[in-house]
This record gives C-alpha cells, structure tokens and sequence, in this order.
C-alpha cells in the first residue's frame, strides 16, 4: 500500500496533542522493540527517526498520512515514547503521565493501538502490565511481533504460540520491518479498526 506521510509534530503536553479529527494508531512498545522501523516500513520511507541508543523518543511524535491523490489526511499515527529502559533517566520517564496515560485512556479518534513486542523475547511483565492496561480502559489493540526474519518457520511459530500463550490474547501478529513480512497485514488490521467508513 503506498501513502502520502509527513512529521506533523512532536508532544510533550496533552495541550499541545493535535486537534482530534481523523483516526489515529499508536505504536507502544519497549525501548528497543524497532518501533520507529515497523513505522517507517508502513509508509515506505524514513519519516521516523530511528536511533541505535534505545529511548531517544521522548514525546509522543504524531505523523500524517493520506491516500495518494486525496488532500486530506486519512490518519494520524502516534510514536509513544518507549518505555523499560534501564539508562533513560527517570526524570523524563516521571513525566509521561501527563501526556502519555492521557493521551491513551481519552483520546477520542484512537482507533487502534499496536503494542510491538520482539518475537525473539519472552513476554516481559513491562508488556503485560501494559496490555492489562489497555484491557481495562477499553482500548482497541492488537500485538505485533517484531524482527520475526530472525526466527524462521516453527521456531517462528513456536515462538507466537508462546507469546500468545503468555500475554493470553487470541493471536498475535509478525512483522519484518527488514524484509516487509506483514506489512500487507497489519495495513489490513489498521484499515479495518480505523477506516472501515472511509475509501
């Protein structure tokens, strides 16, 4: 699928969050999961700044998207910052409450939340106690393994199966943000929370 994106701003502060108006999809995970890779992957360029030093997100970073030849954008989606990180200090951690709870217990156009984990780790409770999270406030999500192109066929699966397992969820995603695997998936998994009534 290819699409039309652009850095729209970064947030630090619930009051400087966009206004709400199309849907949006907010990517979660650890420090070093590759969020800003499986971002830029979707939209099939380098609009997310990726980091060899896990943590350097520390703003929620919004992004615009549209369909080519549409002028209006279609989404937002939202770079969280990172979290489970031992070396970011706790000063900045300390303030995410006020912009990153807010933002995703009231948001109101938040259609999906992708919660990135690596397929080669076992599930961490940082992870759980953020699905339990989501669960609890209602919140629209779905979990994507990540690097998967480093485990192959029923070692891939095997490990799924034991994130599955662990996180007690239904099913649990792949993604390769180095060879493109489940790309063309989750582009689906976003459409349908988010776009079901737009072209």
């Amino acid at each position: 699928m290819k699409v039309v994106s652009r850095f729209l701003l970064a947030a630090s502060a619930e009051a400087h969050f966009p206004a709400a108006s199309v849907p949006e999809v907010a990517f979660l995970g650890r420090s070093n999961v590759g969020k800003s890779s499986v971002i830029n992957s979707l939209l099939g360029a380098k609009v997310a700044k990726t980091s060899s030093t896990p943590g350097r997100t520390r703003s929620i970073n919004f992004y615009e998207i549209r369909w080519p030849g549409k002028p209006r954008p279609a989404l937002f989606f939202a770079d969280l910052p990172g979290y489970g990180y031992a070396r970011l200090s706790r000063e900045v951690t300390a303030g995410w409450g006020s912009f990153v709870e807010p933002y995703l217990e009231h948001r109101p156009t938040l259609g999906l939340a992708i919660v990135l984990v690596d397929c080669n780790v076992p599930p961490q409770e940082s992870d759980k106690q953020l699905v339990d999270w989501l669960e609890a406030k209602q919140r629209n999500f779905l979990i994507v393994a990540t690097k998967a192109d480093r485990l192959s066929g029923n070692t891939l699966r095997a490990a799924l199966a034991r994130l599955q397992q662990g996180f007690g969820v239904e099913r649990i995603a792949s993604f390769s943000a180095r060879t493109g695997d489940g790309r063309d998936e989750l582009w689906r998994e976003i459409r349908s929370a988010c776009l079901a009534d737009q072209s």
